[in-house]
């Protein structure tokens, strides 16, 4: 969705536990990356992806850019989670004016939201592998009150939304960007933040399946919380900290949670495989906070036929060592994705 302006723009992913801004530009290089930046937002301050402190996530907003000497006012930010759907669909071969009134007819019994009160917009995937009348085609529609919410956030914070993209599309964007990519391998990239997952089953840069679900590190934070009888933010203190006395039982709820992610993807996966006539997933690429949780990777690696490993989103982008040392790169790499695929985005992008 493009709000209208010049090309440049600061990807921002706002999360519900951290903000990542993100500049890169093009030169006869390649995408070169100028800025990168992240900063914690209080918990609780976006709850359920809805904004419950606007004042003080913009002002987040405002230091971090400020910190890291991101003057450009230009942002793209993507919105996620139960306010957004996104449902690959099958219809008859037509052209591009009678598919648009094709697609608002038919969407009202995909959406589980009254039509008026959402955005609707739609990709052609190609042609339906079940006949060759049939094509699928990627609809998504997002709540028109989410929209309006984050719009407002972007401008009290001093800055032009001038795109607002879905999660999943632009964590697609920085693994199209990648280098050495199988052109016709099946992988599936899934971003386990605070509060969501995003998962995308891509063939090349196509995607077949898209699920977003309520899962992320806030389960951890909360299980501590109550195991303990503690605050939420003391027990997301303690996590920050590392593990100290109680390691065992941060240890034993991190490996609870993740075990019940891996069971969502490996259901995912079952139903890619069961409904879908392609060839077997060939690789899982991990991000987001989630990534880091000690045992996950393993664990879904010891239940999928799949190479399991971590997603290095800056694998595609020209870096200056000095500004950004491979230390920086490792520790923030699995939090970058939505940030640095949205700053590949450009106003007049389709």
């Amino acid at each position: 969705m493009i709000l209208g302006g010049k090309k440049h723009l600061i990807g921002l992913d706002i999360g519900s536990s951290f903000v990542k801004a993100a500049e890169v530009k093009i030169s006869s290089k390649g995408n070169v990356l100028k800025k990168f930046g992240m900063a914690k937002i209080p918990y609780g301050a976006i709850a359920e992806d809805r904004i419950v402190d606007m004042d003080g996530v913009a002002e987040v907003i405002r230091t971090l850019l400020k910190t890291h000497k991101i003057r450009e006012k230009n942002v793209a930010i993507s919105t996620g989670g139960h306010s957004v759907v996104i449902k690959t669909i099958n219809t008859s071969k037509q052209p591009e004016n009678e598919l648009h009134k094709t697609i608002y007819s038919e969407a009202e019994q995909y959406i589980p939201y009254d039509i008026d009160d959402v955005n609707i917009d739609y990709q052609i995937l190609g042609g339906s592998e079940f006949s060759p009348e049939q094509m699928n085609v990627l609809l998504v529609a997002v709540k028109k009150d989410l929209v309006a919410e984050y719009i407002e956030l972007i401008q009290t914070a001093g800055l032009n939304p001038k795109i607002i993209d879905v999660d999943t599309f632009a964590l697609q964007n920085i693994y199209e960007a990648l280098p050495h990519r199988e052109p016709e391998e099946i992988a599936m990239l899934v971003d386990v933040g605070a509060s969501k997952t995003s998962l995308n089953i891509l063939k090349g840069t196509n995607s077949i399946m898209m699920r977003d679900n309520v899962s992320g590190t806030n389960q951890i934070v909360e299980g501590l919380s109550s195991r303990l009888e503690i605050s939420v933010q003391d027990a997301e203190n303690m996590l920050a900290q590392g593990n100290g006395e109680e390691g065992d039982l941060i240890r034993e709820i991190s490996a609870d949670i993740s075990n019940t992610w891996c069971s969502e993807i490996c259901e995912v996966i079952n139903a890619f495989q069961n409904n879908t006539n392609e060839e077997k997933l060939g690789k899982i690429l991990l991000s987001g906070g989630g990534s880091l949780v000690k045992g996950f990777a393993e664990n879904l690696q010891s239940e999928v036929d799949a190479r399991v490993a971590v997603l290095d989103p800056f694998g595609g982008l020209v870096l200056d060592s000095k500004k950004f040392p491979d230390s920086f790169i490792t520790k923030v790499g699995p939090q970058a994705p939505i940030a640095l695929g949205l700053a590949l985005r450009r106003v007049d992008d389709k």
